[in-house]
């Protein structure tokens, strides 16, 4: 424990309800029982039910931070009497409404397997999601490709939201019908629902997984499976993806070692591999789109789903970093209607350096051209959606 999470500064977040108004943003980092971060300084919190959730985690926020917070707006010590801001009304964005369904999904999956019945409620969700997806699938695409807050105690729900957007675009360049479009969805967003806390800690541990770990891994397809039985879902299909998303054909897969795998469960399995290559954690850094394309490429889960998976979504895709031609640093904000070279705004100068102004570029121009992805990815590791899309109202 560092010492700036010790108990005695530690700052209850209900405690702090003074200091946040709904949809504004925060003035200081949101922090988990365990230390893990929860919302960055910046961002909102989106809704009361959110601020629900964040107190059933234990959130908390930096004693420092909250006295700066009241010095600055001339109030008195963190101990003082709470008087609460009234919710403020604000038009919710497109982005508003990613980072709200995270927190949906967040409350929707910790009641899976204790409280039946369930399978509406998830059902619904995996609709809106959809919905949400098709509202603009460049901006679906940006969001789960960039990710640069690192917010490990909720990986394996941007996890579950990311993946069911590459299945679905996926599905979809396959040709599958909308009710099985509909059907994956729904198993990608429940496929981990049995080891939640343990993805969260992986993602964050700078060891390999203990035996005990690799015991609970091997297993969560089944126990998975079985908590969504438990909680209502009657549903073959889905219960068959849950089980078999990590088969592989012709064997070699877990947990039954099958050698004929569904359609479905092969889908759902190069997506989920495929988000997880292209997501940073403590053990390892994320790899570029490409390099996750070319390692789904050589494993067996086959051609034409790995095809099927980089056609949807695209070469350069929305959110990947990449190296202009001009010396430009920019970031994929829409794929080409036509083609391999993309929209992308600009990040930094000719010479590299950060700026603040951001400049669309067609990169089928020569002198923008794509010339790869940005080696050193570190030094932007933040890129806000609203930065380089604007406001886009839900």
């Amino acid at each position: 424990m560092t010492p700036e999470s010790a108990p005695e500064n530690r700052v209850p977040f209900g405690d702090v309800r003074d200091l946040i108004a709904i949809g504004e943003p925060l003035p200081f980092r949101v922090l988990d029982s365990i230390s893990r971060l929860l919302l960055s300084q910046g961002q909102c919190v989106q809704s009361e039910r959110q601020h629900e959730l964040l107190l059933e985690r234990g959130a908390w926020v930096e004693y420092e931070e909250v006295q700066k917070v009241r010095l600055a707006r001339g109030g008195g010590d963190a101990g003082d009497s709470v008087t609460v801001k009234p919710p403020t009304q604000r038009p919710g964005s497109l982005f508003d409404r990613w980072e709200h369904q995270v927190w949906e999904l967040d409350g929707l999956l910790r009641k899976v397997g204790h409280d039946a019945p369930l399978a509406s409620a998830l059902q619904a969700f995996g609709a809106d999601l959809l919905h949400l997806i098709d509202r603009d699938v460049d901006v679906a695409l940006f969001m789960a490709v960039r990710q640069d807050d690192r917010r490990f105690a909720l990986y394996a729900l941007t996890h579950g939201l990311h993946t069911a957007t590459l299945a679905a675009l996926a599905a979809r360049q396959l040709g599958w019908s909308e009710s099985q479009v509909l059907c994956i969805v729904r198993a990608a967003l429940t496929m981990n629902v049995s080891m939640l806390e343990l993805q969260a800690t992986m993602a964050e541990q700078e060891a390999r997984p203990n035996k005990r770990q690799m015991e609970l891994i091997r297993s969560h397809p089944e126990s998975s499976a079985q908590m969504l039985r438990d909680s209502g879902v009657t549903d073959a299909d889905w219960l068959a993806a849950v089980l078999d998303h990590h088969e592989q054909p012709g064997g070699g897969g877990y947990p039954r070692g099958l050698a004929e795998v569904s359609d479905m469960a092969r889908v759902l399995r190069a997506a989920d591999v495929f988000m997880a290559k292209i997501t940073p954690r403590a053990l390892r850094a994320a790899l570029t789109p490409q390099q996750a394309a070319r390692e789904l490429f050589l494993q067996k889960s086959g051609s034409a789903v790995a095809t099927a998976l980089i056609k949807s979504v695209g070469v350069h895709p929305p959110g990947e970093l990449v190296q202009l031609r001009n010396g430009e640093v920019a970031i994929v904000t829409r794929r080409a209607a036509k083609g391999p070279a993309p929209i992308v705004a600009t990040l930094s100068n000719r010479q590299g350096q950060p700026v603040v102004a951001t400049v669309l570029r067609d990169t089928a121009q020569a002198e923008f051209a794509i010339t790869g992805p940005l080696a050193e990815r570190a030094r932007f590791p933040r890129v806000l959606a609203e930065r380089v899309y604007g406001l886009i109202e839900y």
